[in-house]
């Protein structure tokens, strides 16, 4: 495969089921879609990490979260001490540039670009330290904005998004230019269609609410959530605030958002076009993470259930399969190696488990492969370890049963197995494999040691609740808003 520039785009909290050519049918994503014909198409693609910081600095590096250094939650942001693609890529030579989010701790620190245009970070170098209160879990009242900030309008997010596509327009067109002697590598990350949950009108008016249904298994509809998503639901409250019409008016903002983003993408890839470089330029598209939308009275992401922890992954370009669909497990460690055979850089050798996906797509479909997704951050009782393997679905939960899902025929996640005494070999089988990989008390109990030790550090869980949550990171130039949990204001 020849050594070509690559273009990555990245959005905020794409369910990957909310997408035209993963079957959706009513979203509207002609762009994405279009990507995918001309290239190749990952139907079961992860994060590493259902929430943005260790998601992204899994992204960065191409390791797991238990094998990074404290970057378990939203309080804990990537610093660059854990060097990942764009160090090496930039002690090669090649240009590494990123416009639009990042979510690492601030600008100044060397992660890995030559330079961040109009970057987010995280609030105040710090993060969300109410997210590593876990022991015990507690409610989290700033999850009321969600439903109040809902339906046809503008936001902050949406100018930042159109201020990233800008921003790419003109780099595409005036900088590229500059970068002819090694492949070089953008990193484009839009915040849509992150909440909140407001949409541009022209796109919010693509989906008459009366062809949105409601979410599956809410509160009320017979579903019993696992004792673990329970723990989850008791503390981001999300849904208590919602109603039929609220929900539907919600999920109606989400699709117009995802219509958003997919029309700055298809700017981004018409300009990609216009200037001549689409024939010497790879893309690959993927999310941080994806968003329950209400599924099992859940919103947000934070759990292993496929609306949260799977991901788009779509990538086209010269020698890329065109029209392909893989059904090989895949995560965001394997876009390490991706970048690498890309640009055709040299990888130093060393002990990092993903494979590029170049080669994975050249390849007939991997049923046996297995990739693994990790949580330990806000809502999460114990740590939660997902195992991907053919068509199931495993979830390891420390101190509680396990998860197992049938997703050939159950792809909707409605029927646990875990206790099911026919499936007891497959369940001892995915165990084994997990223990392989990493000791799952072990790293719970790093995670949570981690987490007492930050919230020490910043005065204790009351002066943490007491200060309260912000919701989602602001745009940059916006102040946060915090709000008290129940437990300090009580």
């Amino acid at each position: 495969m020849r050594p070509t520039n690559l273009l990555i785009i990245m959005s905020d909290e794409h369910n990957p089921k909310v997408l035209g050519c993963n079957g959706h049918p009513l979203i509207k994503t002609p762009h994405m879609d279009a990507l995918a014909a001309r290239g190749t198409r990952f139907t079961a693609a992860y994060t590493n990490s259902p929430i943005c910081i260790p998601a992204r600095a899994s992204f960065a590096t191409g390791r797991h979260v238990h094998e990074m250094d404290d970057y378990w939650d939203n309080g804990h942001p990537y610093d660059g001490r854990v060097e990942g693609w764009g160090h090496e890529l930039q002690r090669q030579g090649h240009a590494v540039t990123s416009i639009g989010k990042l979510h690492y701790r601030n600008a100044d620190l060397p992660t890995g670009f030559d330079e961040q245009i109009v970057p987010m970070h995280v609030v105040e170098g710090i993060g969300d330290i109410s997210g590593c209160v876990r022991e015990p879990l507690h409610v989290r009242n700033k999850c009321r904005a969600l439903s109040e900030q809902i339906g046809p309008g503008n936001s902050t997010y949406l100018d930042y998004d159109r201020d990233i596509t800008r921003h790419t327009l003109d780099w595409l067109e005036n900088e590229a230019p500059n970068h002819t002697e090694k492949p070089w590598v953008l990193f484009v990350s839009f915040v849509c269609p992150h909440f909140p949950l407001i949409a541009p009108p022209e796109f919010y008016e693509m989906y008459p609410l009366d062809q949105i249904p409601q979410p599956k298994g809410g509160d009320g509809s017979g579903y019993v959530r696992h004792p673990w998503a329970e723990a989850l639901r008791g503390c981001q409250i999300y849904d208590d605030f919602f109603t039929e019409e609220t929900r539907r008016i919600a999920i109606t903002s989400y699709y117009g958002m995802t219509s958003f983003l997919d029309d700055n993408i298809g700017q981004v890839l018409a300009k990609l076009d216009a200037v001549g470089l689409a024939d010497d330029t790879r893309v690959i598209y993927t999310s941080d993470h994806g968003d329950n939308l209400g599924a099992r009275g859940l919103w947000g992401k934070s759990n292993q259930y496929e609306e949260s922890a799977g991901v788009p992954m779509i990538m086209a370009g010269p020698d890329i399969p065109e029209g392909q669909v893989c059904t090989t497990p895949v995560s965001h460690v394997d876009c390490h190696q991706s970048i690498f055979h890309s640009t055709g850089a040299e990888m130093a050798a060393d002990d990092r488990t993903g494979r590029s996906l170049f080669d994975i797509a050249g390849e007939p479909d991997d049923a046996e492969r297995i990739v693994l997704s990790q949580y330990h951050a806000v809502g999460a009782v114990t740590g939660a370890f997902m195992l991907r393997q053919g068509n199931w679905k495993y979830v390891h939960y420390v101190g509680l049963p396990p998860e197992l899902f049938d997703l050939a025929n159950d792809p909707e996640e409605m029927t646990d197995l875990g206790q099911d005494p026919a499936q007891a070999d497959r369940i001892s089988a995915f165990e084994r494999a997990l223990r392989d990989m990493l000791d799952p008390e072990a790293v719970d109990a790093s995670a949570k040691a981690s987490q007492r030790a930050l919230v020490e550090k910043h005065g204790g869980r009351e002066a943490i609740l007491k200060k309260g949550g912000f919701g989602a990171t602001p745009a940059p130039g916006e102040e946060p808003v915090f709000e008290s949990s129940e437990e300090a204001a009580t």
